[in-house]
């Protein structure tokens, strides 16, 4: 570990996942996509509350931002864009990517980037995967956000999880070369490394269940080892007075989890940290520079690292 890194100097990505309570995949067993439209409606208010607080800290972040979300909320985009943070997709209807086909994953990576576009008059090339479901399953899916005009991706996982993950892959940012020779920007989820085991460290559920003595120790380790970390909230884990709906233990337990402690709790993070949008850390590492394609048709996804 290098314990002379001026950890003061190194801007880490902050995120915000803009999506509302009901939309989480561990409540889907409770709500109907269909039913989507008849909920309480909580995303607005918990946004601009988190936009106030960035504001308060002279922090920029970047907001993936679900295309059915800024469909019923343009003015709610308007304002992330105008408060300075970058703008990024969240996909269009928080689906797990591997059960969805390549087409309809497609249409609706192109509905959700159109939509952004449109209110933000910006190009849109950043993505985040609902519930990081791009895995082995369904790497096929950089590819096709290679082809609709990204070019950086947070969406993998380098750990085994139950709903998401891809084990082995690397840990810092890096630029990776798809399957058929596309190349993107990737900003994995971050971790930390034990003997035999990588433990998420990256927020969302992980900050509101660590101790937060815990979740700054190790988000503080990467960076003493000369390391950019990505730290991820949602808009709903601000709101401790959202409804409870009935799901199974497991669920209720990862969604409600301590949600009364973590605006506090994100803004200890923002004055022990130092946080930029994400698409601004990959330009400093320089991962966002053209690069030459590979060769297409290759059999397997090759990573490399700038480290």
């Amino acid at each position: 570990m290098k314990n002379d890194i001026d950890t003061t100097q190194i801007a880490n990505a902050l995120t915000i996942d803009v999506e509302d309570y009901f939309q989480v995949a561990a409540l889907a067993e409770a709500v109907r996509r269909e039913d989507w439209g008849s909920m309480e409606y909580r995303v607005e208010a918990n946004t601009r509350r988190l936009l106030e607080l960035l504001e308060r800290h002279n922090t920029r972040a970047t907001f993936f931002t679900l295309g059915w979300v800024a469909e019923k909320s343009p003015q709610l985009v308007r304002e992330i864009q105008k408060a300075g943070h970058e703008v990024a997709s969240h996909g269009y209807s928080h689906q797990l990517i591997y059960n969805q086909a390549p087409e309809v994953f497609r249409e609706e990576t192109r509905r959700s980037k159109q939509i952004l576009e449109d209110i933000t008059g910006e190009s849109v090339t950043g993505y985040r995967a609902a519930s990081y479901s791009i895995t082995s399953q369904s790497r096929w899916a950089l590819d096709i956000l290679a082809e609709e005009g990204f070019t950086w991706d947070s969406s993998i996982f380098p750990v085994h999880h139950d709903r998401y993950g891809m084990p082995g892959t690397p840990r810092w940012p890096h630029r990776l070369k798809t399957d058929k020779g596309h190349e993107l920007a990737e900003f994995p989820l971050s971790t930390l490394k034990f003997p035999g085991y990588t433990l998420p460290i990256a927020g969302g559920g992980y900050f509101r269940l660590f101790p937060y003595w815990f979740s700054r120790w190790g988000l503080g380790s990467i960076n003493r080892q000369g390391q950019p970390f990505v730290f991820y909230l949602h808009p709903w884990e601000v709101d401790p007075g959202q409804p409870r709906l009935d799901v199974k233990w497991f669920s209720r337990f990862r969604h409600y989890n301590n949600l009364d402690v973590c605006e506090h709790r994100l803004g200890q993070l923002l004055g022990h940290f130092r946080f930029t949008a994400m698409g601004d850390v990959l330009r400093n590492l320089q991962l966002l520079e053209k690069e030459p394609l590979a060769t297409a048709g290759q059999e397997r996804m090759e990573f490399t690292s700038p480290c």
